[in-house]
């Protein structure tokens, strides 16, 4: 809600792993007496006699686990010049060894009871912040213990012993350089004009290449012992335990905690203004796309306060209006940008930024920067209209009432991260009831004059930077300061026309149609599901479950998809359904559809795959009928717009235009086609490809594939009455047409080619290196074979990352899948993916062939095999209390003809999981008679060496 916003800028500067709902924090002013933000009562807060602060709340989704975080108001702005990347690398020393735990023995520790490293266990670092998370099963005695004996360690009782620190500069070193590349280029370029005269513009977390090489223990000590101590830091707790023993816990195991005699002064680094405009215009060959950032900064805006809360609801609403008319513009061919967007974020502790961005045609700097600058002004010339901001209000209210239907069934983890930002920001994290209590209360209050003031205050002249990325190609002339400047000039005193819009009212269907009817009902009681033949052929499962108050999801399958197409219709039917639905449903252009939907929780939409046609879609409670008729348009109203068409596609050109300098586009087209073996239906999409969509022929593949209902299966899953979607589903899903035909899927694509073989690919100067090691072969398409591959491929990411990262120092990460298809004839994928040093690229190599080879010749100990066990039965009982997973399950084994109570087997056989049975499936799955290897080197690289044959 209002006040939880996250920034667009620094959030690319965090390393580690970031979760998406923690970014940089904003300072807050103090709240005005009588005035402030109430906090949510359901948590327990307090401060420790040495500083500490904790932040504490029952929650019990997911049941039996607590959500632990140590949050450390320190990041990498507060280092000293021979740090400069340290504050980094002290999260990373955390893993490597503390008081109770040697190297290792921590992550080994919590893995084995359930917690997954990297999923689960992990970190990160920004500039102002470091936060270490985990979740921690409460189920057996003394798991909780010792889950804030883990903090307690982290806050106080890391090591940084010597061996350890040399050891993981070769996996910091191996962060750095997998984030190296066009954006990290133009950030380095860029961000000291942004951020002139502050540390911000020279303290991006991942810091000095030179530093993280050389680091030792002795700076690494002194930023720890300078900022993680009692008072820079705070605990929070969430999850299904009582807040009383949580508050002992953090008594006991912090209490002790001492911090220097003469502590370092924790000052907010400032973002100093400028009274002139900063231009800085950077090109880069690897930039795939032009975009244009106008960036006005200012002093954060106050929070904590009802009143701040409300000054962010009009700004909310403004950016919301002003963001869907830079949308509308974007749908039309002579579109001057490809997209656009317009927000008040924050970019610092201390500063927020207004930021006007779009990415533009090729070329088109100039142009895309006015049409900004002239929506801009159209909305500060004539303002809004009422009708736009009745419809913000209404989505706005209606996401308010949906957060609050859903406040007994929020994860734990919303409301630690959270908790984290209360701390660091200083602005406390409101209750659901007090926000739905509020918005209903403020909402309706605010006028359309007071939002229109809104534009006054933001696109000011003083403190502006303008941004320009943009490729570095023959031909494309990038644009000159003066010349952005005459922009400016020119739009601040054009003539603009008041905005106008056209009806978006009325029923999404005009004339209700007649009813079928349900023929047969039938249930698996097992499942809860229940099973309905409708009139017109039409299959319809429904799964009424209580995982969330307000959520119900769809999907609807038929077989066919584009494997019935000869080869030249293949791309263009696989793309029908997005150029198709881009024109907007029945009497709705896609501009009209979007208002009417504005304050309606539900969505619907298609997809052609290469064996099957269907519908993804979801909706809150009370907007199950308007789910169901957006289902019923989607087959028989589609709305093909030509104009459309020609916007979408002149915007897949620009992204296209350059994707091809990008080292990891063309590393990832190599290792697509290779495995395809160049078969035509499976080719990337390139600028040249791009000439072969037809939008004539997507209409009539449209069309003819959404012809028939009758061979289509609608499942259900989530919030829902059966009494009550009954009669609907037989209204809207019962009247779809029914030709009686029946489409037989035709195996499309090759198998991946037989036999060891490698492919290089040289692009890019910077100094890293990937590979992408696929073992492939026949296997029989099995529940039973999937879930021993699932399995396998975690115990071998496990093994390469003790192995690459920890042992060898070779890499950051590892990535391990494993996957079985059915079509075009049953067999399975293996891949493996790194990044390393070129240098070291074959060494890697040989160490993954070793690695697997020990796996198949020894299979794993017991003690592996119980990790496994244990995350996959923790992982479990998540799972399968979520509407997704249902959903995805029982879709998948249905589509495949499966039986779907297959479902209720998973757990039985992850139980059965012994060193014997996954060493035959490594047996099964691991050899290396068909091993494809791929590498991607900088243009100067020497080739590695051939892969060997088994």
């Amino acid at each position: 809600m209002t006040g939880r916003r996250f920034p667009v800028m620094l959030a690319l500067a965090a390393v580690g792993a970031p979760l998406a709902a923690q970014p940089p924090a904003v300072a807050t002013a103090p709240a005005a007496d009588g005035d402030s933000l109430p906090f949510d009562p359901a948590v327990v807060r307090g401060t420790l006699p040495n500083g500490l602060r904790y932040y504490l709340r029952r929650n019990s989704l997911p049941e039996q686990r607590v959500d632990l975080r140590l949050v450390v108001n320190a990041g990498s702005v507060l280092e000293d010049e021979d740090q400069r990347g340290l504050a980094h690398f002290v999260e990373h020393m955390a893993f490597n060894g503390t008081r109770r735990y040697a190297k290792n023995d921590l992550v080994k520790f919590l893995e084995s009871v359930g917690v997954r490293f990297g999923a689960d266990l992990n970190a990160y670092t920004s500039f102002d912040e470091t936060v270490f998370y985990f979740p921690v099963p409460t189920d057996r005695p003394g798991l909780l213990e010792k889950g804030f004996e883990v903090l307690e360690d982290w806050a106080g009782g890391v090591l940084f012993d010597s061996l350890e620190v040399v050891n993981e500069r070769g996996v910091v070193f191996g962060e750095w350089r997998d984030g190296r590349g066009a954006a990290a280029r133009l950030r380095d370029r860029q961000f000291p004009v942004l951020f002139r005269g502050s540390r911000y513009g020279e303290r991006v977390p991942i810091g000095q290449p030179s530093i993280i090489q050389g680091a030792t223990p002795g700076p690494l000590r002194r930023f720890y012992r300078d900022w993680y101590r009692p008072d820079n830091m705070a605990v929070v707790a969430v999850g299904d335990a009582d807040p009383a023993r949580l508050e002992a816990l953090v008594r006991k195991h912090f209490g002790g905690l001492r911090g220097p005699e003469q502590p370092r002064p924790r000052r907010d680094e400032p973002v100093p203004p400028h009274a002139e405009t900063l231009v800085t215009i950077a090109a880069d060959p690897e930039q795939p796309t032009s975009r244009v950032t106008v960036i006005h900064k200012r002093p954060a805006r106050p929070r904590g306060t009802r009143a701040a809360w409300r000054a962010a609801l009009v700004q909310e609403l403004y950016d919301r209006m002003l963001n869907d008319r830079l949308a509308e513009r974007t749908r039309r061919p002579d579109a001057p940008y490809v997209s656009g967007f317009a927000a008040l974020l924050p970019m610092a502790r201390t500063a927020d930024a207004y930021y006007l961005s779009a990415t533009a045609k090729e070329g088109g700097i100039d142009r895309a920067l006015e049409a900004l600058l002239t929506e801009a002004r159209r909305v500060r010339v004539h303002g809004f209209l009422p009708s736009e901001l009745a419809r913000a209000k209404a989505a706005y209210l209606r996401a308010a009432e949906q957060a609050y239907a859903e406040r007994d069934k929020l994860e734990t983890e919303v409301f630690a991260g959270g908790l984290v930002q209360a701390f660091l920001s200083g602005e406390p994290l409101t209750s659901s009831a007090w926000d739905w209590e509020t918005a209903q209360a403020l909402v309706p209050g605010v006028t359309l004059e007071e939002v229109n003031a809104r534009s006054a205050g933001l696109l000011t002249l003083e403190s502006r930077v303008v941004q320009v990325q943009l490729p570095e190609k023959p031909g494309l002339v990038p644009p000159t300061e003066a010349g952005l400047l005459a922009v400016f000039a020119r739009a601040d005193t054009a003539t603009v026309a008041p905005y106008t819009e056209t009806g978006a009212d009325g029923p999404l269907v005009a004339e209700a149609p007649a009813p079928g009817r349900v023929v047969r009902a039938d249930s698996i009681p097992a499942l809860g599901l229940l099973d309905w033949r409708l009139s017109n052929g039409v299959r319809v499962l429904v799964k009424p479950t209580d995982f969330k108050d307000d959520e119900l999801l769809l999907s609807a399958w038929s077989p066919g998809g584009t494997s019935p197409l000869p080869d030249a219709d293949a791309l263009t039917g696989g793309f029908a359904s997005q150029l198709v639905e881009v024109g907007g449903l029945g009497r709705f252009d896609r501009t009209q559809l979007q208002k009417r939907l504005a304050a309606v929780a539900a969505s619907a939409s298609t997809y052609i795959g290469a064996y099957q046609e269907g519908l993804q879609g979801q909706s809150a409670r009370r907007d199950v009928e308007a789910l169901l008729q957006l289902a019923h348009l989607r087959f028989t109203a589609p709305r093909p717009d030509s104009a459309a068409f020609l916007a979408l596609r002149q915007q897949f050109e620009q992204l296209l235009r350059n994707r091809a300098a990008s080292p990891e586009a063309a590393f990832a087209d190599t290792v697509g086609v290779t495995l395809a073996r160049r078969d035509p239906r499976f080719r990337p999409l390139t600028l040249e490809r791009l000439a072969e969509l037809d939008f004539g022929r997507a209409v009539a593949i449209y069309r003819d594939r959404f012809a028939d209902a009758g061979d289509f299966t609608f499942l259900f899953v989530g919030a829902v009455a059966p009494d009550t979607l009954r009669p609907l589903v037989e209204r809207w899903l019962g009247s779809l047409p029914a030709t009686g035909r029946r489409d037989v899927v035709r195996p499309v694509g090759r198998m991946p080619p037989e036999g060891p073989l490698e492919r290089v690919v040289r692009r890019g100067g910077e100094p890293k290196s990937r590979q992408v090691i696929v073992l492939s072969g026949p296997a029989r398409y099995t529940s039973a074979n999937r879930s021993r591959l699932a399995r396998l491929a975690e115990l071998l990411e496990t093994r390469l990352l003790e192995e690459l990262r920890e042992a060898l120092g070779g890499t950051y990460s590892v990535s391990v899948s494993g996957t079985i298809g059915k079509r075009p004839r049953e067999g399975y994928q293996v891949r493996i993916s790194f990044g390393s040093d070129p240098a070291r690229a074959d060494t890697m190599y040989r160490a993954t062939l070793a690695v697997m080879e020990r796996l198949r010749r020894e299979g794993p100990t017991e003690e592996e095999t119980a990790r496994i066990r244990e995350q996959r039965l923790r992982s479990l009982e998540i799972d399968v209390k979520t509407n997704g997973y249902w959903l995805g399950g029982l879709a998948q084994r249905l589509a495949d003809g499966e039986d779907p109570r297959d479902l209720l087997t998973l757990e039985r056989r992850v139980r059965e999981l012994t060193p014997a049975s996954l060493r035959a499936a490594a047996r099964d799955f691991l050899g290396t008679r068909n091993v494809a290897r791929f590498v991607l080197l900088p243009e100067a690289a020497a080739p590695p060496a051939t892969a060997p044959s088994e």
